[in-house]
This record gives structure tokens, sequence and C-alpha cells, in this order.
């Protein structure tokens, strides 16, 4: 048996299919398609070509994509990518495939990959966190994604900014339609538009990093304003679930430094008198997500 996981994304669709040790047997990625009906063609049409490049074996099928779904309808909801919503994603691509899938939020499947076989792999439990275009998260315990009884856990991004300053109330429109969302202070986007706010540049996050690298004051100075916040927001976390370990992902995880930034700026935060908590940088970069798709299935399967 080899596992098959796809990632569903806003610009690309991946495919791959794993050994059982974890070995990337074969994979493909594709261009995402704009409706709904073309992208359950394109996942079906997918499985079967990296099936067929990693020697035609009966496979397991996993699917990580956007949103989270409604445990009572069985319709995903909150998706980036609208088409998503309102949509019984499992039950059809259950059907085009002619087996059984299991799906799950993307930043769920993140956290599993890293967990498994990933930067969080051999401690019982992980917080993943993708800061990229948006802010999620996932939280794997003992091995085992833990989903929650509404199916949104690790939704930490749309919580609100913990312990703000008198500037940061009531905090800017979240996507969500609410104000002051660890998501609206977080996210690459976020971190440009707190920038232009306080200099006047218009300058995207990686712009901004390199600026900092280079000695530029107030670039560093939104940097810091940025990970403050983050810290602010992940020391919840730790209060609530005490992850042995942090994994970043998301665009955001590749800025100089932030992992052992967060670490010392987290301490200060946190309710206890001795911080354990680990915060590391992702092992399998922009491939975790299609990994973790993959790993839906359990080990012994």
């Amino acid at each position: 048996m080899i596992r098959i996981g796809v990632d569903l994304g806003g610009t690309k669709t991946e495919a791959i299919a794993l050994g059982a040790d974890g070995t990337i047997l074969a994979r493909i990625r594709k261009p995402s398609q704009s409706t709904y009906r073309l992208g359950v063609e394109l996942i079906r049409d997918l499985v079967a070509e990296v099936r067929q490049l990693a020697g035609g074996t009966p496979a397991s099928v996993g699917i990580g994509h956007p949103g989270s779904v409604n445990p009572r309808t069985g319709l995903v909801r909150n998706a980036n990518s609208s088409h998503l919503n309102g949509q019984p994603l499992q039950r059809d691509l259950s059907d085009a495939l002619g087996q059984d899938v299991r799906c799950a939020n993307d930043a769920n499947c993140f956290a599993l990959s890293e967990a498994t076989d990933g930067a969080g792999a051999g401690v019982h439990c992980v917080f993943g966190v993708i800061a990229g275009t948006g802010v999620g998260g996932g939280i794997v315990i003992g091995g085992r994604l833990h989903h929650g009884g509404g199916l949104i856990a690790g939704e930490w991004g749309h919580t609100s900014l913990p312990r703000p300053s008198t500037d940061e109330i009531p905090g800017p429109r979240c996507g969500c339609g609410r104000l002051g969302c660890v998501e609206s202070w977080c996210s690459g986007p976020a971190l440009a538009r707190d920038h232009q706010r306080v200099t006047g540049e218009s300058l995207t996050a990686d712009q901004i990093a390199t600026k900092a690298a280079e000695g530029d004051v107030k670039a560093a100075a939104t940097l810091a304003r940025h990970a403050d916040r983050l810290a602010r927001s992940l020391s919840t976390i730790v209060n609530i679930i005490d992850p042995d370990v942090i994994v970043l992902g998301g665009g955001l995880s590749n800025l100089p430094g932030l992992a052992a930034d967060l670490e010392t700026r987290l301490a200060p935060h946190v309710f206890s008198d001795e911080f354990r908590t680990r915060v590391v940088v992702n092992r399998h970069g922009d491939s975790s997500g299609v990994r973790g798709a993959a790993w839906l299935w359990p080990m012994e399967a």
C-alpha cells in the first residue's frame, strides 16, 4: 500500500505518492482550476497519474484543502478558494475516485507532516503554524491530528490579538469580517500594511526583510513589531495546549532569525516560570502540506 496526498491550493494543485517510509515515489504539480467541477476532475486525474507513476499499486488518498468542513452537513466553509464553499468535497472526490478519501484543512496537513517526519518528529504535541497570505494552524497530539468537535481546532488566526496596545485597538478589519484578528496583524499582507502605516513606504514582506538585513532601521522596527505580535499570539496557544514544539510554516517562516526571536519573545508572555516550548522552522517547505495529506491515513494502513 502506498499513500497518495493531494494539496489543493489557490494557484497550484500538487499530488504525491509516498512509500511506507515517507519516501516520495512520484510527484505532479498542475495549475489549479477556477471552478469546483473542474477542480474535482483535476484531482481525479492527478491521483490516477501519480498512482501510475508509482507503479499502479493500491493506494490510500488524502486531500488537503483550504477552509474547514461543517461536521453536520459535510460542506466546505471558510475557504479562500470561494468555489469550494458549500460543496461536499469529500463525498464528490470519493465518488470520482471510486474509493474512500480523507480530507483535512491544509494547515492541519502541514502540522501532521511536520509531526510525522519533519521538524516536530519524535515529540508528543506539535502546533504547526502557517503564516503567509493568511494565518492558520494545526494541532497534532500523540501522532494524531486533533480536529475538534466542530473541525476548527488550530484556527488561532481568527482569535483576537492578545494584550493590544492603545494604537492596536480596534485593529484592522480581517477577511472574516471581524476587527483585530491575529491574521489581520500577523499575515504577510498585514506586515506590509503595518510598515506602510508607520513609514509611508509600500513594500512587500520580502522587501522589508531585505532592507532590514541591509541595516534599514524602519524595516527592522517593522519586523520587531511583527515578531512581538506573533509572540503574544502564540503565548495563548502555549498557555492552552503547552506544545513541545511550534513549527513555523508559510512564507513568513523564511524571515531570517524569526524562530529564535520568537522563543525569546514568548517567554515573558507565558504563564510559567520555565518556558520549554521550542520554536523551529519546518523541514519540508512547501511540500509539507501535500505530505501531510498523504499521512491522513494511519501508519498501519
